[in-house]
């Protein structure tokens, strides 16, 4: 088998943050790459390199005509390489053939598309792949197993000659899976590279011919799947640093409590129930689509779950939308603070001061009272800023973090829920935030903290709610960070 495509010392940095470090990789002929990491790994930042979507510091692509610093969409392609990511990329009004054909339609003439013979076309690839899909339908009434495969199959069309796969049976079902299993084996048969990112891992043994691991944007190594055990790269995902651990004191719990009972919606959130005692801080942890951000969301009442029901301190309370969440007690720290949670061109006096100023009613803002909160709160949280007309969008990672927390802090709300808390958040800031979550803690809140950071989820829990599939499947307390892994890929 000759080798297609090699990436040589490949390096990406945000700003401080350094993603990728000096990686190494290739792909084979006929071959299922496996990549696997934590979340955070820099899995997703590789193949976005890889595809063009994203250009990498420094270090080279390598293919068998050219060496590259860095490509783009259309190169990808011209080299054949197709990405297939887990957000399906489809156009849902158009027709099978349609998206298979698109950007490179059969025409009548310069204006008008030949209909009946794309769909002639996509007819004899779709069954040289042994797939049962009419190509005339519309792509939004075929189940997501299909629009799955419909992506593989527009990526053959595109003769490509490397296919790179990112968690591609995150939606699917057993007998999906299996179906996609061989479809994989049929591709490797013809020559076809894989990349094949999952954490399913039983996946990566069943298909895999070689596994390389990544661990916070650091390159592992590279192994061969027949050689290793899923024990041994669990191993590897997770060795770290004892000092990335923050060393957080113990709190008493009290007697008050949030109990989250059968939560569901759909085939997302899937019968959870857990409780948070007051002074207590809750960790919910698990891969990247396990559905821990879309249980926040209903206990926020961004989403409208199907089933279950909220008590806090011993009485039942309805949350049907975030102003009944916030009449309530119960607020979010959205883990998109840019989009969802800020207002980027606006003043961050403006920012912090909207909901307490909501609260108090009258068509009237009491500029002296809001110019007070502000300023307690700028020194209450060390928020580093200009004055209090400056634009939210200005600021710091961290100091926009500490923005969203004091707006909360202001409703005097009972229960926090942190999504990702120190998500794009310098070290320094980081620790900040965590004496902060620690004297919310202290002062009696209920905290319920989301994160893919496992050494955070591991030291600034007291316990950890596991999340797999839509389910809290195990409520662990105490745990080595190669157990909790072990549980956040089903491994136990």
């Amino acid at each position: 088998m000759g080798e297609i495509l090699r990436v040589e010392k490949i390096n990406k940095t945000y700003g401080k943050n350094n993603v990728l470090n000096n990686i190494d990789f290739s792909i084979n002929e006929g071959e299922v790459h496996c990549v696997v990491g934590e979340n955070g790994a820099g899995k997703s930042t590789l193949i976005k390199i890889l595809s063009g979507a994203v250009s990498p510091s420094s270090g080279k692509i390598v293919t068998k005509q050219k060496r590259y610093t860095s490509l783009d969409p259309s190169l990808g392609i011209k080299l054949g390489i197709a990405a297939i990511y887990q957000d399906i990329e489809l156009i849902d009004v158009l027709t099978v053939a349609d998206n298979i054909f698109l950007g490179s339609e059969k025409s009548k003439s310069l204006s008008i598309v030949d209909e009946a013979s794309q769909e002639i076309a996509s007819k004899k690839l779709l069954d040289k792949l042994k797939i049962d899909i009419d190509p005339s339908v519309l792509v939004q009434d075929l189940s997501v197993a299909q629009k799955q495969t419909l992506q593989i199959v527009k990526a053959l069309h595109s003769e490509c000659k490397v296919l790179i796969m990112d968690e591609p049976t995150s939606s699917l079902g057993i007998d999906e899976t299996k179906a996609l299993m061989s479809m994989i084996r049929e591709l490797k048969s013809q020559g076809i590279g894989i990349i094949y990112i999952s954490h399913y891992l039983d996946e990566i043994f069943e298909i895999g011919d070689r596994i390389t691991v990544l661990k916070d944007g650091d390159y592992v190594g590279t192994y061969e799947a027949s050689e290793v055990t899923v024990e041994q790269i669990v191993r590897k995902m997770v060795g770290r640093d004892a000092a990335l651990f923050y060393q957080r004191e113990a709190i008493q719990k009290q007697k008050g409590e949030l109990q989250v009972k059968n939560f569901s919606w759909g085939k997302t959130v899937k019968d959870v129930s857990f409780s948070v005692s007051e002074g207590e801080i809750f960790g919910i942890g698990g891969m990247v689509g396990a559905g821990r951000t879309e249980l926040a969301h209903l206990i926020y009442g961004i989403e409208k779950k199907d089933k279950g029901s909220l008590i806090l301190n011993g009485e039942k309370i309805s949350i049907k939308s975030p102003k009944q969440a916030i009449m309530n007690g119960v607020c979010l720290i959205t883990e998109d603070r840019k989009t969802e949670a800020l207002f980027m061109d606006r003043s961050a006096i403006e920012n912090i001061a909207i909901v307490s100023n909501q609260m108090n009613g009258g068509f009237l803002i009491d500029s002296k009272n809001e110019r007070t909160l502000f300023d307690d709160m700028v020194d209450k949280l060390n928020i580093i800023l200009t004055g209090p007309e400056q634009v939210v969008g200005n600021l710091s990672g961290g100091n926009q973090q500490k923005t969203v927390i004091a707006r909360w802090l202001l409703s005097d709300c009972k229960v926090l829920i942190f999504d990702e808390p120190t998500k794009g958040v310098d070290v320094g800031a980081r620790e900040e935030i965590y004496k902060l979550i620690v004297d919310l803690a202290k002062q009696g809140k209920i905290i319920i903290m989301i994160s893919s950071d496992m050494p955070e989820l591991m030291s600034m829990s007291d316990r950890i709610g596991i999340m797999r599939e839509g389910k809290m499947t195990h409520i662990v307390k105490d745990k080595k960070e190669e157990e909790l892994l072990e549980y956040f890929l089903g491994v136990v």
